[in-house]
């Protein structure tokens, strides 16, 4: 996936010029292609672990309450596929 492995030159270039005992925060979202899931973020995550930081927490955000919520939950079962939560 191109986008991971511009990622991967990303978390390269952040780990050489973090300095020592700071901090690195990234956020990315998962996907679908063609009803399948996709995790962006795990690979990104990878990507990061790769280059040499040290994974110090993984937070998961559920959002409730959106406007789209209705329209996908909707769609989810219209087109049998299931929403991405964690």
């Amino acid at each position: 996936m191109a986008f991971v492995e511009q990622m991967r030159l990303v978390a390269t270039e952040c780990y050489r010029v973090l300095k020592p005992d700071h901090y690195c925060a990234i956020l990315v979202g998962d996907t679908r292609r063609s009803k399948h899931y996709t995790t962006i973020a795990f690979r990104v995550m990878q990507a990061f672990l790769e280059a040499g930081f040290i994974l110090k927490e993984d937070i998961i955000k559920a959002q409730w309450n959106t406007q789209a919520e209705g329209l996908w939950a909707n769609l989810s079962r219209d087109k049998n596929f299931l929403l991405i939560m964690h």
